[in-house]
C-alpha cells in the first residue's frame, strides 16, 4: 500500500500496461512459430503455461475488471442523471441541452470524417494494392433513424437496465427525474436518497480505479499474445493514417474547439483526461469506460452534475469521432484498393450518411462495422472489404475510444460553460479530483466523503 501513495494512478496505470503488453508481446513471440514451447507433456495431460496464463489469469482477470466497470454503467447513469435533471430549476433547459450535446457531437463527427478523407486522399493508402472482392464479411443490418426515435422510449425501463439500452435508460432517468422535481416533499425526501447514492456509486468507481493498474496490466498482456503483429506490417499505411488522423483530432481540433468556445486552457483539459483515456484505450468501450468519464468531467474539470449526467451518457451512446475516422480512411482505402474512383459527391454522401449514423445505430453492438458497411454501401464499394481491415481495427478500436472519450469531455464543457454551470476553479487546479482517487482500506469508517 506504501508504494500505491508514492506513485499515482496514472503512473500505475501506465506501469500496469508497459508490463502487461512486455508479457504479452514475450507470449507472442514464443508462439509464433506455431509451435507451443511452453507444453509440459505429464504423461496423463499436457500442462501449457501459455494457456494458463493467457486463457485463464490474464483472460480472467481482464474480463472482471471490464465487469465491474460495465456493472457501474446503470446505476451510475440512472442515478446521477436523475439527481442532475432534479436539480435543474427550469425543465425546458434540457431542451437546450438536448440541442448544443446532439449539435455539437455532430459537428465534431462530420470534421472528423472530412479531415480523415482529405488526408487519406493525400497519403493513398490503398494505391497498388489491386485487391479482388474474394474475401466474405456480413455486417448486421442497422436500424432506421426512425425506429432508433421509437426505440429510445422504453416499454419496460427494468428490461432497459437488464439490457444496458442506454438511451432507453437515460429517457426514463430524466421523466423520473422531472417528475421527483415536481412532486413536492415527497420528491426532496427522495433527491436526497438519491444524492447519497450517487456518493456512494462514486466511491465505488474510486475503488475500482485503484485496481485498474492490474486490470489493464490483464487485458494488455491476453491482447499482445493474440493480436496479429504481421498484419500490422501489411496495412501499415492504413494503420499509421488511421492513428495520425486519430491523434490530430484529439490534440488539435478538440484542443482549438475548446480555447474558440470556452476560451479554457486545451492543455489543462488535455493533462486531466489521461487517467479517462487510458481507461478507455484499455476497455476499448465508451460504455465501461462512463464511470471514470463521468467523475472525471465533474470532479477534475469543474462541469456541474447536473450538465455532465445528460452529455456524458448521451455521448458515450451517440458520439462517434473516432469511428468516424475509421470510416474515412477505410472507405478511401477499400476504394483504391478495388480500383473504384469516387467522385466528390459520393465523398460528400460518405460524410453525410457516417455522420448522420452516428446517431442512427447508437446502441448496436459492433455499431463500428455496422456503420462502415452502411457507407460503403451508399457509395457501391464491395463490403468485403471491411475483412481487409479487421485484422488491425481492435488496436484502433482502443485509440478510438480514447479519442471518444476525450470528445465526451470536451462537450460537457463546452456545454457546462455556455450553461454557468462549470467552475473554473475546479478546472484549473491540477490537484483537483486527485484527493479522492485513493482509498483507506485499513480504515473503512475514517474516509467520510461529503455529498
Amino acid at each position: 500500500m506504501t508504494s500505491n501513495k508514492k506513485l499515482g494512478l496514472t503512473t500505475r496505470i501506465l506501469i500496469g500496461m508497459g508490463l502487461g503488453i512486455t508479457v504479452g508481446m514475450f507470449f507472442n513471440l514464443l508462439t509464433d512459430s506455431g509451435q507451443n514451447p511452453l507444453a509440459l507433456d505429464l504423461g496423463v495431460f499436457t500442462f501449457s503455461v501459455k494457456e494458463f496464463f493467457v486463457d485463464g489469469i490474464f483472460n480472467i482477470g481482464g474480463q472482471i475488471f471490464v465487469s465491474s466497470l460495465k456493472m457501474l454503467v446503470v446505476p451510475m447513469v440512472f442515478v446521477s442523471l436523475v439527481c442532475g435533471t432534479c436539480s435543474l430549476n427550469d425543465t425546458s433547459k434540457l431542451g437546450r441541452l438536448g440541442g448544443k450535446a446532439v449539435g455539437l457531437y455532430l459537428l465534431t463527427t462530420a470534421i472528423a470524417i472530412t479531415t480523415a478523407i482529405t488526408l487519406a486522399l493525400i497519403v493513398s493508402p490503398g494505391v497498388g494494392a489491386n485487391l479482388t472482392a474474394d474475401v466474405n464479411f456480413t455486417a448486421k443490418e442497422a436500424p432506421s433513424l426512425a425506429q432508433v426515435f421509437i426505440d429510445m422510449f422504453p416499454t419496460n425501463p427494468i428490461d432497459a437496465m437488464a439490457k444496458g439500452n442506454m438511451l432507453q435508460v437515460i429517457v426514463f432517468a430524466l421523466l423520473f427525474g422531472i417528475a421527483l422535481a415536481l412532486s413536492g416533499t415527497t420528491g426532496e425526501r427522495l433527491n436526497t436518497l438519491f444524492s447519497d447514492l450517487n456518493v456512494v456509486i462514486m466511491k465505488l468507481v474510486t475503488i475500482l480505479m485503484n485496481l485498474a493498474p492490474y486490470g489493464v496490466f490483464c487485458l494488455m498482456a491476453k491482447l499482445f499474445t493474440t493480436i496479429g503483429l504481421g498484419i500490422i506490417i501489411k496495412l501499415s499505411l492504413y494503420f499509421g493514417l488511421v492513428l495520425a488522423v486519430l491523434f490530430i483530432h484529439a490534440l488539435v481540433v478538440y484542443p482549438v474547439l475548446l480555447k474558440m468556445l470556452t476560451g479554457l486552457n486545451p492543455a489543462i483539459f488535455l493533462k486531466k483526461m489521461k487517467d479517462a483515456t487510458l481507461f478507455a484505450f484499455s476497455t476499448s468501450s465508451s460504455n465501461a469506460t462512463m464511470p471514470v468519464t463521468l467523475e472525471t468531467a465533474t470532479k477534475k474539470l469543474g462541469v456541474k452534475n447536473s450538465i455532465a449526467s445528460f452529455t456524458v451518457p448521451l455521448g458515450a451512446t451517440i458520439n462517434m469521432d473516432g469511428t468516424a475516422i475509421m470510416q474515412g480512411v477505410a472507405t478511401v482505402f477499400i476504394a483504391q484498393a478495388f480500383n473504384v474512383d469516387l467522385t466528390v459527391s459520393d465523398y460528400l454522401m460518405v460524410i453525410l450518411t457516417a455522420t448522420l449514423a452516428s446517431i442512427g445505430t447508437a446502441g448496436v453492438p459492433g455499431v463500428g462495422l455496422i456503420m462502415l458497411a452502411m457507407v460503403l454501401q451508399q457509395v457501391g464499394l464491395p463490403v468485403e472489404g471491411i475483412a481487409l481491415i479487421i485484422g488491425v481495427d481492435r488496436l484502433l478500436d482502443m485509440t478510438r475510444t480514447a479519442v471518444n472519450v476525450t470528445g465526451d469531455c470536451m462537450v460537457s464543457c463546452i456545454v457546462g460553460k455556455s450553461e454557468k454551470e462549470f467552475d473554473a476553479n475546479v478546472f484549473n487546479n491540477p490537484a483537483a479530483g486527485t484527493e479522492a482517487e485513493s482509498v483507506d482500506f485499513h480504515h473503512l469508517h475514517g474516509s467520510s466523503e461529503k455529498a
